[in-house]
């Protein structure tokens, strides 16, 4: 009975240092897991306005096949001046050929356009002439189908001039082809004007 006693004690006190060696023992707690981190969102992209054609287009052309021996130069100025003004003073398209262009070549292109009006440009000298200098810049528009005349008229070189011509040091002689160049380009702009008003486009023409 004794011995009995003795391995019943020997028991508990076995159990019960074996919980206290457990209970002392440090818990190795798992390291916390690393935050994912959240997709950065796409920057929305910016809508592209549409491409929208302009309502109004010009074609123009140059008659640089006359009579007269003028230079090119001298078209290619009237020609610049007469489509700037076009831009600036609408929204409309312009095209401008550096080729020899006549009369039959623009009725021609117009018929065969939908929506571009034909503008034909030419140079003469003025019936009045005192030389061979004193040039007139004639202009005609043609409807797009129709090849029917919208307008036409005559601007001169002196039409926009408001003061003296300045181009540049020394260039005020009247044989300067500069000088001479810079007016034909005011009096490309001048028909410029004067073919918006015609057709309505509610341009004042500077005097």
């Amino acid at each position: 009975m004794r011995h009995r006693r003795l391995a019943v004690i020997l028991l508990v006190v076995t159990c019960a240092l074996t919980v206290q060696a457990q209970s002392g023992r440090r818990q190795v707690k798992p390291e916390p897991a690393a935050p994912v981190p959240s997709p950065t969102p796409e920057p929305t992209p910016i809508p592209k306005a549409p491409h929208k054609e302009p309502e109004l287009l010009f074609f123009l052309g140059a008659d640089r096949d006359t009579f007269a021996s003028f230079s090119y130069s001298y078209y290619d100025a009237v020609l610049r001046g007469c489509a700037d003004r076009l831009r600036s003073g609408s929204s409309a398209g312009v095209d401008v050929t550096d080729r020899g262009f006549n009369r039959a070549d623009a009725i021609k292109k117009a018929k065969a356009e939908s929506k571009s009006y034909v503008v034909l440009l030419s140079l003469k000298l003025d019936t009045m002439a005192r030389s061979y200098d004193d040039l007139v810049l004639e202009y005609n528009v043609f409807a797009p189908g129709t090849a029917k005349v919208v307008t036409t008229g005559r601007s001169y070189q002196r039409a926009t001039r408001a003061g003296p011509v300045v181009v540049g040091p020394n260039t005020r002689g009247s044989n300067n082809t500069i000088y001479r160049e810079e007016l034909l380009r005011q009096a490309g702009e001048d028909a410029g004007n004067r073919i918006l008003k015609a057709m309505n486009l509610d341009v004042e023409i500077p005097h």
